[in-house]
């Protein structure tokens, strides 16, 4: 709690209290929460060093809000009486130089605070518990958002895995379409030769029986011929006995 505090503190400061800052963390006789602060107040290149992280619960308190870093860090120079002594030393000096004056303002300031350790101590509990309801509600669903994009991010990259592996095929698929075109083109290249062949062998063929025609024409026709010749170089003389 008090890291936090002095954090939100230290905004509103310069460097007189990074100053501070600096010669509180050379101290080792500081806890946790100081050290924190410092950091928070560190502007060179160690703010990007890792940091321990904040408390889940605020750190021991003595009077209900001096923390207990401050009584560890005066014992070893003031001994155990020493911070109870600086603390009504300091009020007694702010009252006798009439540095702070009690008035109306002062009583009310007091029930105030009464009012406020009342409420702490009768409804703090509660509020605590409902607060961290409200905190658990809301990591649950911060969780359930994370989990929901890393099952997503999840399903995408298996499907871009999927579609990777489905173009390394198209390359298959591709050699065998070429191969299935080049076979068509040798089917059609064949069927055609052999459409050539069998016209070639048919107008042989005709030329074939042309001339086959032509010859047997010719035959007959001298034979017809001879006949005729000789048919008709014999004389009626000599057809009679």
């Amino acid at each position: 709690m008090l890291s936090r505090l002095l954090c939100v503190s230290a905004q509103n400061f310069s460097y007189p209290a990074l100053f501070a800052a600096n010669a509180l963390k050379g101290s080792g006789h500081l806890g946790a929460g100081l050290i924190q602060a410092s950091r928070c107040l560190h502007t060179s290149s160690q703010t990007l060093a890792p940091v321990p992280p904040l408390p889940e619960t605020g750190g021991k308190v003595r009077l209900g809000f001096v923390p207990e870093e401050l009584f560890q860090f005066l014992y070893p120079k003031t001994g155990v009486t020493g911070p109870y002594m600086l603390g009504t030393g300091l009020l007694i000096y702010l009252l006798s130089k009439e540095i702070y004056i009690i008035n109306h303002e002062t009583i009310a300031g007091l029930s105030l605070l009464s009012v406020i350790v009342y409420g702490v101590k009768k409804y703090g509990k509660d509020v605590a518990a409902f607060a961290d309801r409200l905190n658990e509600e809301k990591l649950a669903a911060a969780h359930l958002a994370k989990d929901t994009a890393i099952t997503d991010v999840t399903e995408a990259i298996e499907e871009e895995k999927l579609e990777q592996w489905r173009t390394e095929g198209n390359s298959v698929q591709f050699d065998a379409k070429r191969n299935n075109v080049i076979m068509l083109l040798e089917t059609n290249y064949r069927e055609r030769l052999h459409m050539v062949t069998n016209e070639v062998k048919r107008r042989l063929d005709y030329q074939i029986a042309l001339q086959a025609l032509h010859s047997r024409l010719e035959k007959e026709h001298m034979v017809n011929w001879v006949e005729k010749s000789v048919v008709s170089s014999i004389s009626p003389q000599q057809s009679l006995p």
